[in-house]
């Protein structure tokens, strides 16, 4: 299977179809230099709705955080789609950077971090293994349990 083919099938696997990326204030949610793409923080939104909003450790599941990852990692990737015409392009996704809305004891963010980097690594490949920092927050826009950013690389 293609990145592309893997990247539906991931879609379907988790329930939810990423096909539309709306911005809600003055910025863009990526910008291109050359062949670095910087994707501004994805919570995991789907349409209109924000999917598992809570506190990580509170309202929301360490299994449950690791969708909301997902989610958001899918949106990354849906942004790279549209901005290449194909995840084939991505050369390499050199960094992300997730931060999880977290209860005061909680300290699995490495953990919920996993639910991205797994699917990342299942969609891209090598393509998809990645350097990243997690960090526990109080507080995320739309009160998302989980938001991430990325960098990738592209092809020539």
């Amino acid at each position: 299977m293609t990145p592309d083919e893997k990247y539906q099938a991931a879609q379907q696997r988790l329930g939810y179809q990423l096909d539309e990326f709306k911005v809600g204030g003055n910025y863009t949610p990526l910008v291109r230099d050359g062949n670095h793409l910087y994707i501004s923080g994805q919570i995991p939104r789907v349409g209109d709705t924000i999917v598992l909003p809570g506190k990580v450790g509170d309202s929301i599941t360490l299994a449950q955080a690791q969708i909301a990852a997902g989610i958001s990692a899918l949106r990354c990737l849906g942004l790279l789609k549209q901005a290449l015409g194909s995840l084939d392009r991505v050369k390499a996704i050199p960094r992300i950077t997730v931060y999880v809305r977290s209860a005061e004891d909680f300290d699995q963010q490495s953990e919920v971090a996993n639910g991205a980097s797994d699917l990342l690594h299942e969609i891209l490949g090598s393509a998809g293994v990645h350097t990243r920092t997690s960090v526990g927050v109080m507080q995320l826009p739309k009160s998302a349990a989980v938001e991430i950013d990325m960098i990738a690389v592209a092809h020539d």
